[in-house]
């Protein structure tokens, strides 16, 4: 397991800002860290990365505890925070080629022309870094936090600033790191955590509050399945609110009919046998899901 958090804590004053937290970052998926302002998502980003100590509880990454082995810990993370702390004064390049030597590689010419080509600033790496648009940093800050090639990256935010265009490289870069990386990656914007999360940690008021796939999250959240179906021929609702699973049926129009059913049983092979033995055609049928909005919205409205 690349990253494992259990009963992570910390308690500023009277305040508990994170609060018994406990999931499992693994290798080659993005995990979404997901949770509304002030719920605690930086302050357990700063602890795993050894920012900040953790007041209970204890955090590994790649077998290594942030308490104990700190200096390894760091050397097995790669950190973009949502502020991204620039030198502004200093050139792309040469800020990079300042980066990897602190991180001691051997390599660092040809790592730093690696990572400029891989996050697009070949066009702008000659110029100092306070004269590049918002989205450019974030590139800059990207470029960083991968330079030493580490096991583990922890993402605050990355794709704040980035053009249309460059969100679609941005989320192609994530998902290709991610093949061989473990990936945390934390976001505001629902639609990147659609396209670019494979599994959700939601958390709320420093509590953990789901911890699952999307496609899970979205139908836990509805309470039932709901499928959405449309024939050319007339159907007759008694006959579909007979079929295996189906919990209720509704018409909406032009034969098409919406279906609820139990989460523990998929309706869609036994409808598609009562198609054939009616002799009637499907011409649309598709599974409706909560949006990713709805999901948030709800496991962080209960507090």
């Amino acid at each position: 397991m690349s990253v494992k958090v259990e009963g992570l804590t910390k308690v500023y004053g009277t305040q508990k800002a994170v609060n018994g937290l406990s999931f499992e970052a693994k290798k080659g998926e993005v995990l979404g860290f997901l949770g509304p302002n002030g719920a605690g998502k930086t302050t357990t980003m700063k602890m795993i990365s050894c920012f900040i100590p953790q007041t209970f509880g204890k955090a590994t990454v790649c077998g290594f505890k942030t308490d104990v082995d700190p200096m390894e810990v760091r050397k097995k993370i790669g950190y973009l925070p949502e502020h991204n702390p620039l030198y502004k004064e200093m050139y792309i390049k040469e800020y990079l080629h300042f980066i990897a030597g602190v991180h001691k590689l051997k390599n660092k010419k040809s790592r730093v022309s690696e990572m400029i080509e891989m996050t697009g600033l070949e066009r702008e790496q000659n110029k100092r870094i306070g004269q590049i648009s918002k989205g450019y940093k974030q590139r800059v800050g990207l470029a960083q936090a991968m330079i030493h090639d580490p096991e583990v990256l922890i993402l605050d935010e990355p794709t704040s600033g980035l053009d249309p265009n460059q969100l679609v490289e941005i989320r192609s870069l994530i998902k290709r790191l991610s093949k061989e990386k473990t990936v945390i990656f934390s976001t505001h914007i629902m639609q990147e955590v659609q396209a670019v999360c494979d599994r959700v940690v939601i958390i709320n008021q420093g509590e953990l509050v789901a911890n699952d796939d999307i496609d899970t999250l979205q139908s836990k959240v509805r309470g039932e399945a709901l499928i959405a179906v449309q024939f050319l021929e007339k159907a007759h609702e008694a006959q579909l609110a007979k079929i295996n699973g189906v919990l209720n049926v509704r018409k909406l129009d032009n034969n098409r009919w919406l279906l609820s059913a139990d989460l523990k049983k998929d309706i869609r092979p036994d409808l598609f046998r009562y198609a054939v033995n009616e002799n009637l055609t499907i011409i649309e049928l598709k599974k409706e899901v909560s949006s990713v909005e709805d999901v948030f919205q709800k496991l962080t409205s209960k507090k």
